[in-house]
């Protein structure tokens, strides 16, 4: 009858355990609402390229059909060293977890100890002085087995853990959008470096025919038909253009430094060679606006903190409600280094301890309402980055639309500078008009043709820009579950 009371107390007791351990104060999380367009404003007036039912791709930069860059791309996950510490950042924060975790398990100590003493000839054990002789000297051996455990009554743990879990997967996303960033920084400039190659190219043909025509500036001279100063206008225009040709070399060197900082790789070691800026800005699928929340690692990691945020909330609340303690020690304890580790030395303790603050100046108190306003901290924080990732992709939007026609604009000027050189110069060698109309015409063309160029680029580093915004072809579906931020792992 005993034993069976017995068992019923330790079914009750662990009953009891089980239900409270099943409770977590503070509030369950519920993922912020926000409000998303139907559609894109800056598609108006700008028809999509084809085919339209595309869908980015991880490696997106293959769209522009560039195999130096697809290299170089390729290069930034393996090489890039803000990368590393952004992927040191995740895994620290998954141990974080783990450390949190272990809370929910006892603690067990195990020690070995020694001691040789002698007492004072002066004192007594009363702590009186005495006369008489000093005591022997005594030893003292023991080997103690200490188990402690806190049981999660009220949460806390669970709801520490859950916060862990949640910044985790927030690092998650921090280190995909780092990815992305510094994939589109090194897009931006290589095609920014293209750009002053097709730049440089322009400038050296177009050195070429200011050279011819200084030659038949000379030849009318010497033949009396120009004057000196049609000689000498033609040089100034000859050496100018060479000066310019030369100071493009300067922003294209800091360029290739750039992208070899982005690609790991020490600058004196880097070189890329010229190649024109040939390409057209690809088709790029954008989708629906209700879908950008899912493909923007960068509000991923926002919308994750709100629920490390929420769960906080449950750690200070529990604060709240009593610290229960189970305690145990056992072990084996001897005077004598014979008989210390026998039966008859053992000892054993075992016992619970219950605490609870009942006066701390309001100090938890303050600390739930820090909680709750570092909660609300996080959801505007969260709304906001929804809203900058809408006017990225408007932004960019915009910027393609727009570049788009001035382009189109832009190479029917190019096309009448062209035009106008061929009359005047024409008009020049029959001697019906001087030779600044022609400096002018040239100029004119010049200017028009690298603006042409730098149009490309603009439209090329645009539509980086739009695949960024877009995402770049990440998911939410890969950010790594509460169990794959627990385990051992890095992120893909």
């Amino acid at each position: 009858m005993r034993r069976r009371r017995g068992f019923a107390g330790v079914g009750l007791v662990t009953a009891v355990v089980t239900v409270l351990s099943g409770c977590a104060v503070g509030p369950n999380y519920v993922k912020p609402t926000v409000v998303t367009p139907e559609a894109y404003k800056e598609l108006d007036g700008w028809k999509v390229a084809e085919p339209r039912d595309l869908a980015l791709r991880g490696a997106w930069w293959e769209a522009f059909g560039d195999g130096t860059l697809n290299a170089l791309e390729t290069r930034v996950s393996v090489s890039n060293q803000t990368l590393a510490a952004a992927e040191a950042a995740y895994r620290q924060a998954s141990a974080l977890v783990r450390e949190a975790r272990a809370g929910y398990f006892p603690t067990a100590t195990i020690g070995v100890g020694y001691t040789r003493s002698r007492s004072s000839s002066t004192v007594t054990s009363s702590g009186s002085i005495a006369t008489g002789r000093a005591g022997s000297p005594t030893n003292f051996f023991q080997l103690p087995i200490d188990v402690a455990w806190a049981p999660d009554f009220w949460g806390g743990v669970r709801r520490t853990v859950e916060s862990n879990q949640a910044g985790a997967q927030a690092s998650a996303g921090d280190l995909e959008t780092a990815r992305l960033s510094l994939q589109a920084e090194l897009g931006q400039d290589y095609f920014q470096l293209r750009t002053l190659d097709a730049e440089r190219r322009l400038l050296e043909e177009t050195v070429a025919a200011f050279e011819k025509s200084l030659e038949l500036t000379r030849s009318r001279y010497r033949g009396g038909v120009a004057s000196q100063v049609d000689v000498v206008q033609a040089e100034t225009q000859l050496k100018t253009t060479q000066a310019q040709a030369i100071d493009v070399t300067v922003q294209r060197a800091q360029l290739e430094h750039a992208i070899a900082l982005l690609v790991g790789q020490a600058a004196s070691t880097f070189a890329l060679p010229a190649a024109p800026l040939a390409a057209l800005p690809p088709a790029i699928p954008l989708g629906v606006p209700s879908q950008l929340l899912e493909r923007r690692p960068d509000v991923a990691a926002a919308e994750r903190r709100v629920a490390a945020a929420n769960a906080q909330i449950g750690v200070a609340l529990a604060a709240f409600y009593p610290s229960i303690t189970l305690s145990a020690s056992t072990g084996f304890e001897s005077s004598g280094l014979t008989r210390w580790l026998t039966w008859p030395s053992r000892f054993w303790s075992a016992g619970p301890g219950i605490s609870q603050t009942v006066l701390d100046g309001g100090l938890r108190r303050a600390q739930t309402e820090q909680a709750r306003a570092a909660y609300d901290a996080t959801v505007a924080t969260y709304r906001q980055t929804v809203l900058t990732a809408f006017q990225g992709v408007e932004d960019n939007l915009a910027a393609l639309r727009i570049l788009e026609n001035e382009a189109g604009v832009q190479d029917e000027a190019v096309k009448a500078a062209e035009r106008s050189v061929a009359l005047t110069t024409n008009q020049y060698r029959a001697g019906t008009i001087s030779y600044l109309n022609v400096i002018t015409t040239q100029t004119i063309a010049l200017a028009n043709e690298v603006t042409a160029v730098q149009l490309l680029g603009r439209r090329m580093a645009a539509s980086v820009l739009l695949v960024q915004a877009l995402g770049g072809g990440w998911n939410v579906g890969e950010l790594p579950s509460a169990r794959a931020v627990t385990e051992r792992t890095a992120p893909r």
